[in-house]
């Protein structure tokens, strides 16, 4: 039992890295835009939080040095693709190969740094509960906003105007354009508000999920979120369940190495990839559904004065 509820927490742990990252991608593509370079911004945002944390020791600033980071390249990324009309898939490769280079040769210095010791989280009385205390109350309060970063999206994208302005644009942004809408505008702050997210989801890596910096630590997460968003057909609950059905995915390799199960560590290292691949392999399968819940201008550039 006790394995078990280690093996929950720990899933939840890593879900909520996927699920920030996720929320971000999906306000992106929502709004019509395609950002690939969420690998390159992660991997940026996790150096400037761990460095932020290093200097400062305060772990609030490094998640706001992470977000920052993640909305500056996201901002450089929306003003190539959103005014400049590069190519969506092209820069956010571009994007993302430079994250990697970026993050590598500045975070030299960082390698043997490490951060001051954080407290122990936990949530008085529940976390006292037998089995439930260990699996579900004593995480880092991140993974609670998670969970609230999730409700505010849903409540905001089928709730409020700005939502529904939001979905316009990536439905039809001709049609926003025609009523008014400042359609390049909105776009970009919704790639910023990605990037942001990205962002904060790389500085947790850094600074409370794998406290240290190590090149390319974000090791494939940013694929898969965007991975993700595709097989929760572009709904907020369904990338946060997906987000930690992945999580799951991922530790379940430490978890069967604890309790002695033979099996050969690169394969179990491979899980959570296989298991992205099967996952869009299946869901390809049903090409109508995807085609219904997808925003349907996703990906393509906008001319104001068509």
């Amino acid at each position: 039992m006790e394995s078990t509820a280690l093996l929950i927490a720990a899933s939840l742990n890593a879900g909520t890295v996927l699920a920030i990252a996720s929320l971000g991608l999906l306000i992106n593509e929502k709004a019509g835009i395609v950002n690939l370079g969420a690998e390159g911004m992660m991997l940026c945002a996790a150096l400037a939080g761990f460095a932020t944390v290093v200097h400062t020791g305060s772990t609030v600033a490094g998640f706001a040095a992470g977000m920052a980071a993640g909305a500056l390249l996201a901002a450089i990324f929306g003003v190539l693709v959103i005014w400049l009309n590069t190519n969506q898939y092209a820069t956010g490769l571009a994007l993302s190969l430079f994250g990697g280079g970026f993050s590598a040769f500045a975070g030299t210095s960082y390698v043997q740094e490490k951060l001051p010791e954080q407290s122990q989280f936990a949530i008085p009385v529940l976390a006292d509960i037998p089995f439930l205390g260990n699996a579900l109350f004593k995480h880092h309060p991140m993974v609670y906003v998670c969970i609230g970063l999730t409700l505010a999206l849903i409540w905001f994208l089928w709730r409020t105007r700005a939502g529904l302005v939001l979905r316009s644009v990536g439905e039809s942004p001709e049609s926003a354009h025609a009523l008014g809408y400042p359609v390049r505008r909105i776009r970009l702050l919704a790639v910023v508000a990605g990037g942001a997210l990205c962002g904060l989801a790389g500085a947790y890596v850094s600074t409370v999920y794998t406290p240290l910096w190590v090149e390319g630590m974000i090791a494939g997460k940013g694929w898969i979120a965007l991975a993700l968003t595709t097989f929760a057909t572009w709904r907020p609950a369904r990338v946060l369940l997906g987000a930690y059905l992945f999580g799951g995915v991922t530790m379940l390799q430490f978890h069967l190495q604890g309790i002695g199960v033979q099996v050969p560590s690169q394969f179990l290292t491979m899980m959570p990839y296989l298991a992205t691949v099967v996952v869009l392999v299946l869901i390809s399968r049903n090409p109508t559904w995807i085609r219904i819940n997808m925003p349907a201008s996703i990906g393509k550039p906008f001319y104001p004065g068509s």
